[in-house]
């Protein structure tokens, strides 16, 4: 770890710090968090308009790719609106995930604490194991979300897990904080089993293979053991009945099994297979540039009309696929502008990866690379991106993460 815990802050460092901290500390546990703290950054990086322009312009080379990533999807997104006629209040997301490059701007500004960053992951987690264990226990309810929803909740309580595993391995040199961050790891992994969500599953099959490989390059058991011991957890949780996870699998597979042979559509896995196949039917009419999210399903409506489709998925608000949802709304062309808001910052933080296990910036990078590859999964089975709030965490912790895996080099934070 090369924090620098003696280093004398100023005003600035310390209220970003503070910002970096309160992202994913209210992620779970409030409905508009997330939100309000996007606006306070905003805010602060044009107080701080100096120190900001003078980092981006430093910084550059380095970050426009990414930068111009969100520039170009939040720009196709608008002129696609302005082209159709059509409503303007789907490009809200697309502008606000742009403008998240502020937090990129303000870490780098004002040289903000990074541990303020992983108390915040952890402590999300550790808040919202309590919360959702309540809803499900207390209040009995099967598929809890706390103040959002199942899917979501339990794919945001995941990736703060993951990323308080980033968090144990940066802190391994200090035994209270890393064990503080230990458990949040653990916690976020128990909180997403407990929404019975299980979108999640194909997010760790993608992380899995980075994690082991990354981590097993460290000279630290703790770091090993702690991978073990959430892996563990995740094993055990199939043999407890009471979470339900074993049945959940059983149940998909009987789900997925029963709508290919032509049975009831209305399950959870039957309406999303249902759903991807209209989602077929709409790319192939406007495979270049799409159509209109309203038209798409008035669309859908007389595939189901016609006996194309079963009308019991028109109940449903999206496409249950990110990639199909592009595809269909944006065309290929817009499925090719959306792909690159994920493998933009995949390639910034890969590339800090190469620096090798002991580089000051590695565990910032793998924390990055954990929240891309994270919602690059969550995305096959679910629209991750429909909420305002997950749509705006995966730009404010890219962008961050980003800031300070920049500082980390600079043997800031």
């Amino acid at each position: 770890m090369n924090s620098n815990s003696t280093q004398k802050r100023g005003p600035a460092s310390l209220w970003i710090g503070a910002l970096a901290f309160l992202l994913p500390f209210v992620s779970l546990v409030t409905r508009s968090g997330v939100s309000i703290v996007s606006f306070l950054i905003l805010i602060s990086s044009l107080i701080l308009f100096k120190p900001c322009r003078n980092a981006l312009v430093r910084y550059w080379p380095q970050v426009r790719w990414v930068v111009l990533a969100f520039l170009l999807h939040f720009l196709y997104v608008l002129a696609c609106k302005l082209v159709r006629g059509a409503p303007m209040s789907s490009v809200e997301k697309p502008a606000r995930m742009f403008f998240a490059c502020s937090a990129l701007l303000v870490v780098l500004g004002a040289n903000a604490p990074r541990r303020a960053l992983w108390w915040g992951v952890s402590g999300g987690a550790l808040v919202g194991l309590p919360f959702i264990a309540w809803q499900r226990f207390g209040l009995h309810l099967e598929r809890p979300g706390g103040l959002i929803n199942a899917i979501t909740f339990g794919d945001l309580a995941l990736l703060l897990g993951l990323l308080s595993l980033a968090a144990a391995i940066d802190l391994r040199q200090k035994p209270l904080q890393s064990l503080w961050a230990a458990a949040g790891a653990l916690a976020g992994l128990a909180a997403s089993v407990l929404t019975g969500s299980r979108g999640g599953w194909a997010a760790l099959l993608l992380v899995l293979p980075l994690l082991i490989r990354h981590t097993g390059a460290l000279d630290s058991r703790r770091a090993r053991g702690l991978l073990l011991a959430g892996v563990g957890l995740l094993a055990a949780t199939w043999f407890v009945p009471a979470l339900g996870v074993q049945a959940r699998f059983i149940q998909g597979m009987d789900e997925a099994r029963t709508w290919y042979t032509g049975g009831p559509v209305f399950t959870n896995v039957g309406t999303r297979l249902e759903l991807w196949k209209g989602a077929l039917m709409l790319i192939s009419e406007h495979p270049l540039f799409g159509m209109d999210f309203a038209a798409c399903w008035a669309r859908l409506h007389q595939y189901a009309q016609q006996g194309h489709l079963d009308p019991m998925v028109l109940t449903l608000p999206h496409l249950h696929n990110d990639g199909l949802q592009q595809l269909a709304t944006g065309g290929i062309v817009g499925f090719l502008i959306w792909g690159a808001i994920l493998f933009t910052p995949l390639v910034f933080f890969v590339r800090q990866l190469k620096a090798g296990a002991r580089s000051p910036q590695f565990t910032v990078a793998l924390a990055g690379a954990l929240v891309v590859l994270g919602y690059a999964g969550f995305g096959l089975t679910e629209v991750i991106f429909w909420s305002v709030t997950g749509s705006l965490f995966y730009a404010l912790m890219v962008f961050m993460l980003m800031g300070f895996c920049l500082n980390a080099k600079e043997k800031i934070g």
